[in-house]
């Protein structure tokens, strides 16, 4: 429902044309990629400044007019969905970098940059920002750590959280508070950054951050691996960890592999047909180092592991080896896929692996699955595909009761129920299975205080 009112003292708070209500936009900007929910957010407002942010926090407060923060929309947790008539406040216009330090090969950025973005600016300046995933093109750095975005690079490089040298945050109250001021050693109590990086915008909003930047990898070169069964890929891992550094370690079963396949524009890797496969990327800096790597896939083929494998020799090649896998999401798209992102520690993989399949299978077996992930860091993306016959209505109520038996499974394996895509409020109701009720009373305690009236994106993570 429109509130005229609202919305004409909204206005006063932005620039002129700033503040949206039409009916195109209140859609598009009030969901993220999650399908769940029906947006129907109230107005969606574009500041350009931080004043103009702290001006919008302290208005709602005095309003009590919920916010939802919007960057990319790229999350799949429903962190970014407006459905209750709150007012979204999207980082568009706030895409400047600002400053770069070349010593401390830091640099400063408002939360509207987009990802690749601040990749291609680290490239040009001879750096590199690891943190990466299918959605950089479009994902913004502020929503990379509103849910401390993961991807394809962790196991080398850790999460967005190790790349946050400092950050300016709007609280829920409306104050600024400059957070670790770019500091690599700082131990004067309690490093409030971490607690904005992964809060999904419950705390506060982010809106400046100085991000780490990194030496460029020399030569990166990929492989991929068919296995012969899911208990082969953990050996291989180790094996080649024990020889080198990987900078990413990827898995997808071979139904996977099939629907990306008959896009018709990436090329199988080789002609071996194999139940799964895998992917790692190294830096074959010296010839000795990609010599190192081909004596370890021939002791794996020899273990009887690997049943086949190929070796990108362009960058041609590596491109085209990672698509195998980045093109699986949007692939499998078209099936209305029921998705859960979740982690175990790396050593329990494919034992929580098999009982998850086995689960699935029995109750519903005409459910077809699609398996990938970041298996190199423990984490798996469970795809259930719906049947074209069936309605999505009906599919989502079958899969929330599969919900329930992957999220036991994670309980007993103690995993995580949301291992790089946020709680949203998609895991909201799940949040139990990976955290203690003393730890939720503790979080919600903390929220209290940064947002006494709970304006800041109500409802997501927990109630």
């Amino acid at each position: 429902m429109t509130n005229p009112a609202l919305i004409d003292e909204l206005k006063t708070l932005v620039e002129p044309g700033k503040v949206l209500t039409d009916a195109d936009s209140l859609n598009a900007y009030g969901k993220d990629w999650t399908k769940h929910f029906a947006p129907a957010p109230l107005a969606i407002a574009f500041p350009k400044s931080i004043e103009q942010v702290q001006a919008i926090v302290r208005w709602a407060n005095e309003r009590k007019v919920a916010l939802v923060p919007s960057g990319g929309r790229t999350g799949l947790s429903a962190a970014a969905v407006a459905a209750h008539g709150e007012v979204v406040v999207a980082f568009d216009y706030m895409n400047r970098i600002l400053q770069f330090n070349e010593i401390d090969r830091t640099v400063v950025c408002e939360p509207g940059v987009v990802t690749r973005q601040l990749q291609d600016f680290a490239a040009d300046k001879g750096l590199y920002y690891p943190v990466d995933f299918a959605s950089a093109g479009s994902s913004q750095i502020g929503g990379n750590i509103g849910t401390n975005a993961g991807g394809i690079k962790v196991i080398r490089y850790g999460m967005t959280r190790n790349w946050v040298a400092g950050l300016k945050v709007v609280t829920g109250k409306g104050d600024l508070l400059e957070l670790n001021r770019d500091l690599i050693k700082n131990a004067t109590g309690y490093d409030l950054r971490q607690l904005f990086i992964g809060a999904e915008g419950t705390l506060g909003f982010v809106v400046e951050a100085t991000m780490r930047l990194d030496r460029a990898p020399t030569n990166l070169t990929a492989m991929v691996l068919g296995t012969s069964d899911l208990d082969s890929i953990m050996p291989v891992l180790h094996a080649f960890q024990d020889r080198m550094d990987l900078t990413a370690f990827e898995f997808f079963s071979d139904k996977a592999l099939a629907k990306v396949l008959a896009r018709g524009d990436v090329p199988a890797p080789f002609e071996t047909e194999c139940p799964f496969y895998a992917l790692l990327e190294f830096e074959a800096s010296t010839e000795e180092r990609a010599e190192q790597a081909l004596a370890t896939f021939e002791h794996c083929v020899e273990q009887g592991w690997v049943l086949d494998g190929v070796m990108s020799q362009s960058e041609q090649q590596l491109q085209n080896l990672w698509k195998l896998r980045e093109y699986i999401s949007e692939t499998i798209s078209h099936w209305t896929p029921y998705k859960n992102d979740v982690s175990v520690t790396i050593g329990k993989v494919p034992a929580f692996l098999k009982e998850i399949d086995a689960i699935v299978g029995e109750h519903y077996p005409d459910f077809e699955i699609v398996w990938f992930g970041h298996i190199g860091d423990g984490n798996l993306h469970l795809n259930i595909l719906k049947p074209d016959a069936m309605a999505k209505d009906e599919f989502f109520a079958k899969c929330a009761t599969v919900n329930k038996w992957v999220f036991e499974i994670v309980e007993k394996y103690n995993g995580s129920i949301s291992a790089e895509h946020g709680v949203g409020m998609t895991k909201r109701d799940y949040l139990g299975y990976s955290r203690s009720e003393a730890e939720i009373a503790y979080m919600k305690a903390v929220k209290a205080v940064f947002d006494p009236n709970g304006i800041m994106n109500p409802g997501k993570i927990f109630v």
